[in-house]
């Protein structure tokens, strides 16, 4: 699997917009999936994140890391350059 993040995110979607802000401030490539406008890929998001069904649902390989919040705490823990050096 690439080393990229995966993002699951829809239109008008303030946290979405965060995320992806804050991964281009850090120079993070990232993969974003539209489920409104890629509707068949809603279910995959909903099994990967078991469940969840609010945007964004952030990956990094086999790893779900959340949404923006969980994203930001990561970031500011050090802990999210911690994943992407592993």
């Amino acid at each position: 699997m690439e080393n990229v993040m995966i993002i699951y995110s829809s239109y008008n979607c303030g946290y979405c917009d965060l995320a992806k802000k804050l991964l281009n401030e850090k120079g993070i490539s990232f993969k974003e999936i539209n489920i409104q406008v890629e509707t068949e890929k809603r279910d995959e998001m909903l099994q990967k994140s078991n469940g969840r069904r609010t945007v964004p649902q952030i990956f990094y390989k086999d790893l779900h890391i959340g949404g923006y919040q969980e994203l930001k705490k990561l970031d500011l823990s050090g802990e999210l350059d911690n994943i992407l050096d592993g």
